[in-house]
């Protein structure tokens, strides 16, 4: 799907950098540090998830790739097609629409492995699934375009950002593999290491947001139309991933983590997208929406994470107040039992009724240590 031109200024691939947007342009030595500061932080973030990844559990979702199968149904199926009824529900210009489909294309995003850690959602498959879905990406990019833009007769070739798929490979698969040996070795060290680099990552995911909004500023427009599409797929994304994560009777940790990685996308990856396959012209019309997905994309996993603590500390209070007699004794079985409900662990898998009070209350009974306060 690379365009065919050999010495057009048309060509993207020839186009200089005078001939983008003044929206667009920063200046280069900015735009390199920013890219090089974004690249290191991306290599210590996934570092620090690394060490949260077991290697039996790891080998198992490898071994028995049902959560990983169910989670690249809604990467490649559920997303493109969310895309594609969004363009035609919202009658978004063709080039609009052809952002939209790009972004519901593309492989899911590192920032669903720090939302995972915040919601105690199942790390190894969160890494799994972000490493799989980058790799399909390769074949699954080029058939899902195909298969929604064959109708919409473009004049301009789509170009597969293979290049920056294999970066972004890169910048996953060694530091998670070095982080997963230093959890190995030094189990405890791992678990600071860890709880360090998912708040220092949470910070500065956002530190990066804010900065790539400030350097391509220009390409923000009033168009009202763009901003609820961008508002309304990443929460659709979501949604759909945690339901059919559900339907597949996925424990409620995979649901959780399933639906944030199906929300989350790699905006890195649709935007290089864009600048491989159009004109500066055409950019100035398309870069507000990846823009704009990323800033909602960021703020829906924020109240996700905020929401699911409250509940989380709220179930906890209940539980501790529920035996005032028996408080001293049942504390810390208390919050191993809620961890337990919360985490849904393929042992003790929760129900929907396991959410409710009475639920957690006999999720407690197995707990050896817990006298009994009848």
């Amino acid at each position: 799907m690379r365009p065919n031109c050999s010495s057009s200024s048309a060509c993207p691939a020839n186009s200089s950098e005078e001939e983008l947007p003044v929206g667009l342009e920063a200046p280069r030595n900015l735009e390199l540090v920013f890219t090089v500061v974004s690249a290191v932080m991306m290599g210590l973030l996934m570092f620090s998830f690394g060490c949260s990844v077991e290697i039996r559990k790891f080998w198992a979702h490898i071994r028995r790739p049902w959560g990983i199968a169910v989670g690249l149904l809604c990467q490649f199926g559920l997303m493109p097609l969310t895309a594609y009824l969004l363009a035609i529900s919202f009658s978004l210009k063709t080039i609009q629409a052809v952002a939209v489909l790009i972004m519901g294309c593309c492989p899911g995003g590192t920032i669903s492995n720090v939302f995972t850690f915040w919601v105690d959602g199942d790390m190894d498959l969160s890494i799994s699934m972000t490493t799989c879905s980058t790799v399909a990406a390769l074949g699954m990019m080029p058939l899902c375009l195909y298969l929604y833009t064959w109708s919409w007769n473009l004049t301009q070739n789509l170009t597969i950002p293979y290049q920056n798929i294999g970066i972004t490979l890169v910048c996953l698969t060694i530091p998670v593999a070095f982080g997963v040996y230093v959890n190995y070795r030094w189990p405890k060290q791992s678990k600071v290491i860890l709880k360090i680099g998912a708040i220092v990552g949470g910070f500065l995911l956002l530190v990066v947001t804010v900065a790539g909004v400030v350097l391509a500023k220009g390409s923000w427009n009033s168009d009202p139309t763009i901003l609820i599409v961008s508002f309304i797929f990443p929460l659709v994304g979501h949604v759909a991933g945690f339901l059919l994560a559900f339907l597949t009777q996925q424990s409620w940790q995979r649901c959780r983590t399933i639906s944030l990685e199906t929300g989350a996308q790699n905006i890195q990856m649709c935007i290089a997208m864009l600048q491989l396959s159009f004109t500066g012209e055409h950019l100035l019309q398309m870069f507000n929406f990846p823009l704009a997905y990323g800033f909602f994309q960021l703020l829906d996993g924020l109240l996700i994470v905020a929401a699911y603590q409250v509940y989380k500390r709220r179930a906890r209070n209940k539980l501790r107040m529920g035996r005032p007699g028996c408080a001293g004794v049942r504390h810390d079985g208390t919050l191993r039992g809620v961890n337990a409900v919360l985490e849904g662990t393929e042992e003790t898998s929760a129900t929907p009724d396991s959410l409710e009070p009475e639920g957690l209350r006999a999720a407690l009974k197995p707990v050896g240590h817990i006298p009994s306060c009848e």
